[in-house]
């Protein structure tokens, strides 16, 4: 069940009523920081599809270390949809690939946990990962 509510009294209702496995779609950086707070589900995705703006030397990814200490310290995993991303096109999906990258640094720092959301091929998924920068042991967890 993914929940896309974007008011967090609403959503944290929502995730008291679902059954797991609870999947939060993310909102704004408040919206995101008081769910990662309230931790009682397991997986907030698309952080990197905020509508933030880059600045000249660094990218707006939606995830900072003090959110990745957060997640990791309430179990909650940072995830990426892949459907969304097959859809966008090549601009954009190149934006999207960089954020991803950027989210992945600051979750291997923090011990936080990536998940992918609708894989088809599990090999394919842990090779993009690596290739992201992610470690070997961030891509054997994953949600298909």
């Amino acid at each position: 069940m993914i929940i896309q509510e974007t008011n967090p009294e609403k959503a944290k209702l929502q995730i008291k009523k679902a059954k797991p496995p609870i999947i939060v779609k993310a909102q704004s950086d408040e919206f995101n920081r008081k769910l990662l707070e309230y931790g009682k589900f397991d997986v907030l995705i698309d952080l990197h599809s905020s509508k933030g703006k880059d600045k000249l030397k660094s990218l707006d990814s939606g995830l900072n270390h003090v959110l990745a200490r957060i997640a990791s310290k309430n179990g909650v995993a940072i995830g990426i949809d892949l459907d969304g991303l097959r859809k966008l096109d090549k601009k954009e999906k190149a934006i999207q690939l960089a954020r991803i990258a950027q989210n992945i640094k600051i979750c291997r720092k923090a011990k936080c946990q990536i998940q992918i959301i609708n894989a088809k091929d599990k090999k394919n998924v842990q090779a993009l990962l690596q290739s992201l920068g992610a470690s070997s042991q961030q891509t054997s967890n994953q949600i298909t």
